[in-house]
């Protein structure tokens, strides 16, 4: 591939265009999939489900699907790419399908599960195959030197407009009413979210359409065998790829890398909901990591860069940060108070007869209420192995007592559709609860929860929030008249809450951004000048394995919300640049001519990497019962994925691909 036909000014405008495209479907990844709709799905959409872990399931199921089939379709997508010449075409057609899924997302409502996992799996397969194309593009726009920098660009670029748009969404979810419009349109502000992801995949794509053109290849085929000939060449490829050893090789050890850094994307908001740390702010962390990935995006693209003015300050800001906040950590867990770290405060434990921390089946607690009786729940709709009891009433103003040591509680029942109104008090107190179906015309709030639902449904849930610490009675109340009925089944008393200063947290954080710059300017880009000349684009990489090596030993301590904090922040310094250098080495590794080809092959791997890794993470929960030692686990895949990466012969490798390129046309 030559450039020496291009002016300056019209190459860098193609790159940009290109690079565009990652701002346009990162919206896609960070609203869609990792912050609002995977609690849409379980709170609304399978609401009608018999109960919350079904919900979950299903979720995960038809995620699962649509990464399982674009991973079989990816190296034929690729392949076809290259034989018919149409990257942008196919780009722009998988783009459509992601988009139309995604817009069609505004239709989901109440119980609308069927639906969600139908659109999520035509989304997020459209994503995946729409990358395919993207990804194979990046030789035709970019130099070989300049690869590493515009890769990082689009990662960078991607933070950003994901970010951005994620607040965007977050603000349109507290403020627009479910009257927008002037008609009732319940979760407006969730729901027009998803329709702005669309609009925004779809705007934001159509520089990259305009700007880039379809780049040549080698192969020659009639359009009528055109499928025909991309199975052939596919199979041509699995037979062939043994002779690019050390692209294959590279394969190999990325497979391995990615599925743990794959894993940590996917599963930290579910690790930091298990430590007990509020929504609120595990998305303001994941707000972080984005943000904090743009400018690391950058500078990891530069390390590799011989000719680079900034390069050794950049990699010294890099290793005072990873120092830094490691040494922030580790005297903040000693010397700072609880209050503002948020360090666990440590279990509610029981105080004569009122009970502390942990689940409460009521049925089994001794009470004098009258009128309630232990009810049998159909095993198949509850529970696979147990047959768990709730405690039920059909007769107003039967009444149930528990008393406890603590705070916050969740209530467990069952709805159905002989369900009544339940009173909740606590100490007396009549709780209210937040309006959620707006039919509360005087107000915003109600005086207790409806348990009518057109379909049984067991395990929902509702959340008690209480002012302080100390003994508390709940009481529960059945309201209405004897038609209906109540069924109750657990107390969850809640672990301590957290308290924390985030505003002292970020002054740290920032504090060790102000050492990181001191320390380059008065004299540690000097101490590391030697190292940074030996930075190479895997060397690059190695260092970015080497930090998430030291990100999945401190996830197994992390106890506090300064530590997830710090912790979240070292993620955003190697994420973007991992990945960003990685897609990049491929591409000095793949021959041109075949980019679509071996980038559906890159993809591919990609796939099954967020396939198996939280099947492997998933598995050593099962062994230990406890996700700290599913997150060091981690620390084996960063190990040997960068041992193997450290055998390629990357100069080896690109002649390989340069003397493919070489009988190719410009």
């Amino acid at each position: 591939m030559t450039f020496a036909a291009l002016d300056a000014k019209t190459y860098r405008r193609r790159a940009n265009a290109w690079a565009m495209y990652d701002w346009a479907n990162s919206a896609f990844f960070t609203t869609i999939l990792a912050a609002v709709l995977p609690t849409y799905y379980s709170a609304v959409a399978g609401s009608t489900l018999a109960s919350s872990a079904i919900a979950t399931r299903n979720w995960s199921l038809s995620l699962s699907l649509a990464l399982f089939i674009s991973a079989l379709i990816s190296p034929v997508l690729g392949t076809l790419s290259d034989i018919a010449r149409n990257k942008k075409v196919l780009l722009a057609f998988f783009t459509g399908i992601g988009v139309i899924g995604t817009g069609l997302m505004v239709l989901i409502g109440t119980g609308d599960w069927v639906l969600a996992s139908v659109l999520i799996v035509i989304a997020r397969f459209g994503a995946a195959a729409s990358n395919v194309f993207y990804d194979a593009l990046l030789p035709h726009v970019a130099k070989p030197e300049d690869q590493d920098e515009v890769s990082n660009q689009g990662y960078a670029l991607g933070y950003l407009g994901g970010g951005l748009l994620l607040a965007i969404n977050v603000v349109m979810i507290n403020v627009i009413p479910d009257d927008v419009f002037g008609f009732p349109f319940d979760f407006a502000g969730i729901r027009l979210s998803f329709a702005s992801v669309a609009v925004w995949w779809t705007v934001f794509s159509i520089p990259l359409l305009r700007q880039v053109p379809e780049p040549q290849t080698a192969n020659e085929v009639g359009s009528s065998n055109v499928i025909a000939g991309s199975f052939k060449q596919l199979g041509s490829t699995l037979r062939e790829i043994r002779n690019y050893s050390e692209l294959f090789k590279f394969l190999i050890a990325f497979l391995i890398y990615n599925d743990g850094i794959g894993t940590i994307i996917g599963v930290a908001a579910i690790y930091g909901a298990e430590l007990g740390f509020a929504t609120t702010e595990l998305i303001l962390a994941l707000l972080l990591v984005q943000f904090v990935g743009i400018p690391f995006s950058l500078i990891f693209g530069r390390l590799p860069e011989p000719k680079a003015p900034l390069r050794k300050h950049y990699l010294a800001y890099i290793l005072f940060n990873v120092v830094g906040l490691l040494l922030v950590a580790g005297i903040g867990r000693f010397t700072l108070p609880m209050d503002v770290t948020g360090a666990s405060p440590g279990k509610y434990v029981t105080q004569g007869e009122y009970v502390g921390e942990g689940v409460y089946n009521l049925s089994q607690q001794e009470t004098e209420a009258e009128n309630w009786v232990v009810e049998n729940v159909d095993a198949a709709l509850l529970d696979t192995e147990t047959d768990i009891p709730y405690l039920s009433t059909t007769l107003p103003n039967s009444t149930y007592s528990f008393l406890y040591y603590g705070q916050d509680m969740v209530l467990m029942y069952a709805t159905s559709p002989t369900g009544g109104m339940m009173e909740v008090k606590v100490d007396g107190k009549i709780v209210k609860f937040d309006d959620k179906d707006g039919d509360d015309k005087d107000g915003d709030d109600k005086d207790g929860i409806d348990t009518y639902s057109e379909t049984n449904r067991y395990d929902v849930t509702e959340t008690i929030e209480v002012e302080s610490v100390g003994t508390h009675e709940l009481t529960l109340t059945l309201v209405t008249d004897s038609e209906e009925s109540l069924a109750i089944r657990d107390v969850t008393v809640l672990p301590a809450k957290r308290t924390s200063n985030l505003g002292y947290i970020l002054g740290l954080i920032g504090a060790v951004q102000v050492g990181a710059l001191l320390f380059t300017v008065l004299g540690g880009a000097h101490l590391v000048s030697g190292l940074a000349e030996t930075l190479t684009t895997k060397r690059s990489i190695l260092l970015s394995l080497f930090v998430y090596s030291i990100i999945a030993i401190w996830g197994y301590f992390v106890d506090s919300s300064l530590d997830f904090w710090l912790l979240a922040w070292m993620v955003g310094i190697v994420q973007g640049g991992s990945q960003a250098l990685s897609r990049s080495l491929y591409a000095a590794l793949s021959p041109a001519s075949k980019s679509g080809e071996f980038f559906g092959f890159f993809s591919t791997m990609s796939k099954f990497s967020s396939i198996t890794g939280p099947l492997i993470f998933a598995a050593v929960i099962s062994i230990f019962g406890n996700s700290r030692p599913a997150v060091l686990s981690l620390i084996a895949l960063f190990i040997v994925g960068g041992v193997l990466l450290a055998q390629v012969d990357v100069q080896a490798g690109k002649r390989h691909a340069d003397e493919d390129n070489s009988s190719t046309p410009a």
